[in-house]
């Protein structure tokens, strides 16, 4: 059994393993390449990966570092199913249209800049046409049931905690008379938070592909994440601020609304204006209601029906553009939660523009932030910065609030490959940055007296 990498090997973003058995090829994954110009670079369908010739393709989630890669995909010849659970299937289907709908803005943006320079037109990555290909070939596979997806290969989904309907692939598939037994983590969630459930354990299997997002840190504790977060608002309220929330529209939004309302029913913030300004967010927030049955039991009720606008009456939902403008005259203290979570696209970046300067505000940050990306520049202090072509000198207090992370830390990382490093499995560490990796193969060493494999994009991997 081979396993090529063509993508997130040293790298968080654009996950991607293709897994050859004697009688079938399946994709793990094809997601997007996202943060520097020169990764974005790699966003295309290598000729190797021979399309037409897979059989099957596994979604561990529909985040776009994990799925946006799949337009090209089909439109590059691929005919067969697209598996994943119901939940990752309408995120994946939600995030896509999005990616489709930016990208041909962007377009659009930069070829009227070319037709003033008698420059040749660009064309988007994909298209809200391409993505639809996409989504006639999603086939939904519900939580721990074994599914035939190729001759001689099975996969059976459980919990990875990360987002809804996240979910970690075992995969079994028989080869020369004999039967190899592989897991692919997908990206893995903290243990004991609200919203979604808790990673599932596995204790047995040939080779282990785990992502290492956070490989060599360790998360706040919630409860102080929490508290954390409550001071820093009452803070900006007593400075009569506006507090900016860059938010990524599936997983975090949810986890944010669901503490704001649980702050304000405890008297532990006062009841001001939250205003949720991504349909993007609002969108997945439904999704999430759709599928209260696979989230932490202790907030199904919250998400159930429309209970979140009973329990939250300070939110407000801005759906249009003039809404959003709207949101540059109201009166502050006010919360406004809006993508994208790095800052460098959606109507975060109108708000940053017209607040950053403004020292009364808060920018709080409250996701990774990924290399060369807005946010990050602005984490590590930045100033002046560029935003629309308008440098804005940056006044703003800007704050980040790590414990929110929907990745595993490293001893969530530890407790999850404990069992299966106990029966010898063996270890390939994927989906973070070199620094990540290279920490996690250190604990696993001292801990475990095991050593894992970090390979790089284009590795082939014998199992």
């Amino acid at each position: 059994m081979l396993v090529t990498l063509h993508g997130a090997a040293n790298e968080v973003t654009g996950s991607c393993y293709l897994v050859e058995t004697g009688n079938a090829r399946v994709l793990v994954d094809c997601g997007l390449f996202q943060g520097s110009k020169h990764l974005e670079k790699l966003n295309f369908i290598p000729a190797s990966l021979l399309p037409s010739k897979i059989h099957a393709v596994v979604l561990t989630h529909g985040h776009l570092d994990h799925c946006g890669r799949l337009p090209l995909l089909v439109k590059s010849g691929y005919r067969g199913n697209i598996y994943g659970t119901q939940g990752t299937l309408d995120i994946a289907r939600l995030i896509l249209a999005d990616a489709a709908k930016i990208q041909a803005d962007d377009a659009d943006r930069e070829n009227r800049k070319r037709a003033r320079a008698g420059q040749k037109p660009i064309k988007p990555l994909f298209t809200l046409a391409d993505a639809e290909q996409v989504f006639k070939r999603f086939s939904p596979l519900s939580y721990n049931e074994w599914a035939d997806i190729a001759s001689d290969t099975k996969i059976q989904l459980v919990e990875a905690g990360h987002i809804l309907g996240s979910s970690s692939v075992i995969m079994v598939a028989d080869q020369n008379g004999g039967r190899r037994r592989l897991v692919f983590s997908g990206d893995l969630g903290q243990w004991n938070v609200p919203i979604n459930r808790d990673p599932a354990l596995m204790d047995r299997s040939d080779a282990v592909f785990m992502e290492c997002t956070y490989g060599g840190r360790v998360h706040p504790a919630y409860d102080d994440t929490i508290k954390e977060l409550s001071r820093l608002i009452i803070d900006a309220i007593a400075r009569k601020g506006k507090i900016l929330v860059p938010t990524f529209a599936v997983g975090r939004t949810q986890q944010l609304l669901f503490h704001l309302s649980e702050m304000i029913a405890k008297g532990e913030i006062p009841a001001i204006p939250i205003y949720l300004d991504s349909p993007m967010a609002t969108a997945a927030t439904q999704i999430y209601s759709n599928h209260t049955d696979v989230l932490d039991p202790e907030v199904r009720e919250f998400f159930s029906d429309d209970n979140i606008r009973r329990f939250l009456p300070t939110l407000k939902i801005c759906t249009t553009a003039l809404e959003s403008q709207a949101l540059n005259d109201v009166e502050a203290p006010c919360i406004i939660m809006a993508g994208a979570g790095m800052c460098d696209a959606g109507r975060i970046v109108h708000h940053l523009r017209h607040n950053l300067s403004l020292a009364s505000t808060l920018l709080l940050i409250v996701g990774y932030q990924a290399k060369e990306s807005l946010g990050r520049r602005l984490l590590d202090g930045a100033n002046p910065v560029k935003i629309m072509g308008q440098t804005i000198f940056v006044r703003a207090k800007i704050v980040s609030v790590d414990g929110f992370s929907a990745h595993a830390d490293k001893n969530d990382l530890l407790r999850w490959i404990e069992p299966l490093v106990r029966h010898k499995s063996r270890v390939i560490l994927t989906h973070g940055e070199s620094h990540q990796l290279s920490e996690m193969r250190h604990e696993l060493q001292e801990k475990f007296g095991l050593s894992a494999q970090i390979p790089s994009i284009g590795d082939v991997i014998e199992i």
